[in-house]
Parts: C-alpha cells; sequence; structure tokens
C-alpha cells in the first residue's frame, strides 16, 4: 500500500519518528524520546514478544543475539538458528514487515560466536507536491547486520559484545526543502552480562539468572541533513526458572528498559541537537524531573510454562507510561518442539487501549538446533 507524504513534511527523521511512537497523543509527544531507526527495538522473534518482551535473562537460544548476547556462552547445543516474521503495524500499513535471521556456533566450552540480520520493510511511499501532485514514489528499506562473541569468565558469569553494521534508506535521494536526501549508514556495538546460578537438584529446584544490556552504542545517524541518535539503550532483567519435577518447569521473567538518548527540551532544540553521543548517554538520566526520567523506564513481565520440554505456553504484559509513548499491551503465545531438532513460537499481542496501531500484531519464529550434540549440558557435580 502507497503512502503520500507531502514534500513540506517529507525528512527521515519525522518518518522514523511516525513508525516509532505511532500511540503517542499530541500532548505529550513533545516529552518523547525518540531515535532514527527505531526497528532496532522491535523484539524479532516470538517466544520473547509472548512473554512481555522480556528476554534479557532468559534461557539461552539463537535469539540471545538481540537479547543478550552474554547468553551465547551457555548455550547447550554446538549449533542453532532461528528464522523470524512479524507483519508491523497492519492497522495502519498492510504492507509493512520485519524479518530477522540469526545464529550460533559453540567455538568451545567456554565461548561461542553469532550472527543476525534484521530486514525491516516500511512499505512504498507515494511522495505528493504542496498541490497534491504525484512526485513519485520509493521503496523504503532498512536492516542490521550483527556479530557476537561470548566467553564465559566463570562458572556462572558470562559477557558478550555484539558488532553491528546499520543500514537506513527510507526516502532515497528525494530533495526536501532543496536538499537531497540520502541513505544513512552506521556501526554500531552492545556490550552484555549474564550471571546464572543453578540449583543442585536438576529435577526439582529453583534456578536464578540476571542479565544487563547496553545495547546500539554508537554515533549518530544522518540522512543528508540533521544528525539523529540510535536508540541506545539499558536493559536489565531477572528470571526465575522454577523445576516442580522431571516435566513440568515455570519460568517467571522481568525487565526493564531505559532509552539512553536525552529527553527533548521543547525551549531549547539546539540543545538536543548539539548534545554529543556520550554526553547524551549520560544526560539521559537527567534534565528533567526525577519523576519524568522514571516514568522513560519501560517494564515487561513474562510467564512460562514449559511441559516435558516439548510444549510451552506463555503469557506477559508491557507497560509504557502515557507521557512516554503509552504503550501498554498483554501478550500470549506457544511453543511447539518437533523431534529434537525444530521448532515453532507464536506470539500475538493484544493492546489494553481502543485504537491501537499495534492491534493484531503477531509474530511467528522457526528454531533449528542443527547439532543435537550437548556440549555444556550442567550436571550436579557441575553446580555444587
Amino acid at each position: 500500500m502507497k503512502r503520500k507524504l507531502s514534500v513540506v513534511l517529507t525528512s527521515a527523521v519525522l518518518l522514523s519518528s511516525i513508525i516509532a511512537n505511532a500511540q503517542q497523543t499530541t500532548t505529550s509527544r513533545t516529552r518523547v524520546i525518540t531515535s532514527a531507526v527505531p526497528f532496532l527495538t522491535i523484539s524479532p522473534d516470538a517466544r520473547a514478544a509472548a512473554l512481555g518482551d522480556a528476554g534479557v535473562a532468559s534461557s539461552p537460544d539463537a535469539n540471545s543475539i538481540y537479547w543478550n548476547a552474554a547468553k551465547l556462552a551457555f548455550v547447550n547445543k554446538n549449533v542453532g538458528a532461528s528464522i523470524s516474521y512479524v507483519p508491523w503495524l497492519r492497522e495502519l500499513i498492510d504492507d509493512m514487515f520485519i524479518a530477522n535471521v540469526s545464529g550460533f556456533k559453540k567455538a568451545a566450552k567456554n565461548q561461542a560466536f553469532g550472527f543476525a540480520m534484521t530486514y525491516f520493510n516500511p512499505g512504498k511511499i507515494e511522495f505528493t507536491t504542496q498541490q497534491g501532485q504525484t512526485a513519485g514514489d520509493f521503496q523504503s528499506r532498512e536492516f542490521s547486520m550483527t556479530g557476537a562473541y561470548s566467553r564465559k569468565l566463570s562458572r556462572d558469569f558470562s559477557m558478550g559484545i555484539n558488532l553491528r553494521y546499520i543500514h537506513s534508506n527510507l526516502i532515497g535521494d528525494y530533495v526536501v526543502n532543496q536538499q537531497a536526501s540520502k541513505a544513512a549508514n552506521q556501526v554500531s556495538g552492545d556490550i552484555s552480562a549474564y550471571y546464572v546460578k543453578n540449583s543442585v537438584n536438576r529435577e526439582r529446584g529453583t534456578d536464578y539468572s540476571f542479565g544487563a544490556v547496553i545495547s546500539n552504542i554508537g554515533g549518530k545517524i544522518s540522512y543528508g541533513r540533521e544528525a539523529y541518535f540510535l536508540p541506545t539503550n539499558l536493559k536489565i532483567g531477572t528470571n526465575i526458572a522454577r523445576r516442580l519435577d522431571a516435566h513440568n518447569r515455570f519460568n517467571f521473567l522481568i525487565d526493564f528498559n531505559k532509552l539512553l538518548v536525552p529527553t527533548p527540551d521543547p525551549s531549547d532544540p539546539l540543545k538536543y541537537a548539539n548534545t554529543g553521543v556520550i554526553n547524551g548517554i549520560f544526560s539521559s538520566f537527567g534534565g528533567a524531573p526525577v519523576g519524568d526520567k522514571l516514568r522513560e523506564i519501560t517494564s515487561s513481565v513474562g510467564l512460562e510454562y514449559w511441559y516435558n520440554d516439548l510444549f510451552a505456553a506463555r503469557g506477559g504484559y508491557f507497560f509504557e507510561a502515557s507521557s512516554k509513548g503509552g504503550r501498554r499491551y498483554v501478550t500470549a503465545g506457544l511453543g511447539v518442539k518437533l523431534k529434537d531438532s525444530y521448532g515453532i513460537d507464536l506470539a500475538y499481542l493484544i493492546p489494553t487501549t481502543t485504537g491501537s496501531p499495534l492491534a493484531n500484531t503477531w509474530r511467528i519464529s522457526l528454531i533449528f538446533d542443527l547439532d543435537k550434540r550437548q556440549v555444556d549440558s550442567p550436571t550436579e557435580a557441575d553446580v555444587q
């Protein structure tokens, strides 16, 4: 579906803001934090999406590259991969979607490498002049490619790093205010940590894990005019895994997220534009009343039930303050393992506000365990 966009309003950052903040109200828009390439903040996999977008401390899999690369060192398979598909904002646009491919390879017992690629199709844009005449169209596209490395630093603790290339081509070389646009390119990195404490009893007991990630650390990105912040983000979370017996297991997850991007100041727009990346990260914790800064933190809660490691039922809730975008939704999903090597995850999002463009959002992920050998499966001797 083509979308008309006036020449006067056409800019790369505007389009990104429309996508990222489709739920904002007019009165709250000036205090909502925005950034370029917001597709980097959209959960790519169905499992975490069904858990209210909680995944920083969940059990490791191929999608750990997005959530917390440090978890890869604890994967108990040699090789694995995942393919995910997400139709996005279908209540507004019928041709927007996200596709993600990720995989990992254990290099040794204590380390692993990973790779992921995310492709975002915002759809085709039809440009118009101030007089409403057609001025051509363009197929927008964005993608990122990520390499990951994870290593155990002790029996229970690991760290990971990601290096990411970002390409964003929203309006091509279209001329806006007598200035040609261009595709934007940038490089960013992530640093992550993961801690897990397993109980001695492998059939009945409680495991605890904690994760922390600072993602998308990098320079500003430009479409030929001004430069805009990447969605640098701090994520922390925990997972409490409870095994009732050899067949029944529960995971309870809590995540908190905060964008490390300065809060816009309506009274001084140049201050926001002239703030550097490092200064922006530190100033993201100030520049506004404490209550307003706390409202910039989003929270995710998820509950996952596994039966015999073959079937999973999931539910969750995501909360964002009304003055910061107002995204609030319930999530649900299922997971099924087919044989020992393949699995499928499904997720569905249910907004708690009427008229939300996130309504009817669903995700599907295919999981592949390409090597059945378990290379680092914990035993009682390991955790004593």
